[in-house]
């Protein structure tokens, strides 16, 4: 008997490791993800687009990345900072999450606790998460990123304009409580480190970049995959390279900035490599949207001069339905999985990450809600040459732009620039991209049947949102639809 009870005590030992065994195989096995998302950085910016000189600074360390990984030239997200964000992190177009806008007033904003976020999946999952940079997705108690499946988070929670404000006349006066750079970890109420000013907002970026490297050091030393969210502030106005970069290109504060963003992305690579990740790593660079810039034929009276950024061949900037700002950078790397130097121009919309990465990461994508992503890992791992996604919805706010299907564009409504006025047209203009990049030449007539084709997209769309109605804008949690 008591020889039976050591054979029984003897395979549950051996059961219990084998268990343990093949759960940090399964955790070692997932792979990390890094992604690093600038901030109003046009298509045209990077050398692998053809950028990069020819914008004042060479781009080694981006053109590298793209050498080793995959290319889209037809990468797409929403034109405003905080729907972008959105999209990103839920999978879902963000009038959904309600948050087709950037937040102009003092009020509630960002994703409801009931919206599950990219970090929350892999937390899910096993994940270390942590987040180092630009938020815009909510500034209040139960909307900062740790709320919403970040193990911890240091950055900003709105925009870097908030930089200026103290440095303005009349802010110390209107009432307005300054912005704070903020540390914050989950479960705990994220803590004000520091006034976020104009003597900050050179630096920032460097700190940013310092603490992605060290939570990357700490998730490899804990044995456990990780889940890395950079969203820089570059290249966000006001344009202030750190002083290490400043007059280092010779050509200007924005070719500066540029060295600088080439750099620290050097750096991060450089990190995973050293840590001996790099072949289980996804590594993702792109951006929030396209580039600030002002209108065409202003003229700009101050003694610093602001800055146009570039969105390349396509017309258009950040806060308008043209290719400009849908458009940006974006290259997706994992070594022996995804194929190095390949390029593709199949369309893609950054929700698709969402479903894309939880499939390549064995996560689960919720089934109580639409998610609008489509899953891109056969055509990321080179099982197919097409994307399956022939076009989306163009949003600007709470404004339906148009409709973009294959390499037709339809636009209900214009507008030049952020600042300008918008068009709407009772009859609207289509564009064959293939031919007009810059969106100028409609030719409705005689190409009356790309709407037939390209509407239907719209029409599910629509009926998508009676069946399920978005949530409101500036909706306070608890929130469950109804």
């Amino acid at each position: 008997m008591q020889l039976n009870y050591e054979v029984m005590q003897l395979k549950t030992l051996i059961i219990t490791i084998c268990l343990i065994v093949s759960f940090a195989a399964r955790s070692q096995n997932k792979p990390n993800v890094v992604i690093v998302f600038m901030d109003n950085f046009g298509w045209g910016e990077p050398g692998f687009n053809g950028g990069g000189i020819t914008r004042g600074a060479e781009t080694p360390q981006m053109d590298k990345l793209a050498d080793e990984g995959m290319r889209l030239t037809n990468f797409n997200v929403e034109v405003q900072c905080t729907p972008s964000r959105s999209a990103l992190m839920t999978g879902r177009y963000a009038v959904r999450s309600g948050n087709s806008t950037v937040p102009m007033g003092e009020g509630v904003y960002g994703l409801v606790q009931w919206e599950v976020t990219m970090a929350e999946m892999l937390s899910n999952n096993g994940y270390a998460t942590g987040m180092f940079g630009k938020w815009h997705l909510g500034r209040t108690e139960g909307r900062f990123p740790t709320d919403q499946g970040f193990d911890e988070w240091y950055g900003v929670p709105n925009s870097t304009d908030e930089s200026t404000y103290s440095s303005l006349e009349g802010f110390d006066k209107s009432g307005l409580n300054e912005s704070y750079v903020m540390n914050g970890t989950k479960g705990n109420t994220p803590e004000k480190i520091r006034p976020y000013r104009l003597d900050y907002r050179p630096l920032i970026d460097r700190d940013l970049t310092d603490k992605a490297m060290d939570f990357m050091e700490r998730s490899v030393e804990d044995k456990k995959p990780f889940f890395l969210y950079l969203p820089y502030t570059a290249t966000h106005f006001p344009t202030m390279p750190h002083p290490a970069f400043k007059g280092k290109s010779g050509n200007g504060a924005w070719a500066d900035l540029l060295m600088q963003i080439d750099s620290y992305l050097g750096e991060l690579q450089n990190k995973v490599k050293e840590l001996g990740i790099e072949e289980n790593t996804i590594f993702v660079f792109t951006a929030d949207n396209g580039p600030e810039a002002i209108n065409y034929n202003s003229t700009n009276l101050t003694v610093e001069t602001s800055i146009q950024g570039s969105a390349g061949p396509w017309r258009g900037t950040l806060f308008t339905g043209f290719e400009g700002a849908l458009r940006v950078p974006f290259v997706i790397k994992w070594p022996n999985v995804i194929k190095a130097g390949s390029v593709s121009n199949e369309i893609v919309h950054a929700m698709d990450l969402f479903p894309t990465l939880a499939n390549l990461t064995g996560s689960s994508v919720p089934e109580d809600r639409v998610i609008d992503g489509i899953d891109m890992s056969s055509f990321f791992t080179n099982k197919t040459e097409e994307s399956g996604r022939d076009g989306f919805i163009v949003y600007m706010g709470n404004d339906l732009f148009g409709v973009k299907w294959k390499n037709w564009k339809l636009h209900f409504e214009e507008q030049e620039a952020w600042n300008t006025v918008k068009n709407s047209y009772t009859m609207p203009r289509l564009y064959n991209l293939y031919d007009d990049p810059q969106e100028r030449n409609n030719v409705l007539f005689p190409h009356t049947w790309v709407p037939k084709a390209a509407l239907k997209q719209l029409e599910e769309h629509i009926i998508s949102l009676k069946q399920n109605p978005p949530i409101p804008t500036g909706q306070s949690d608890p929130y469950e639809p109804k």
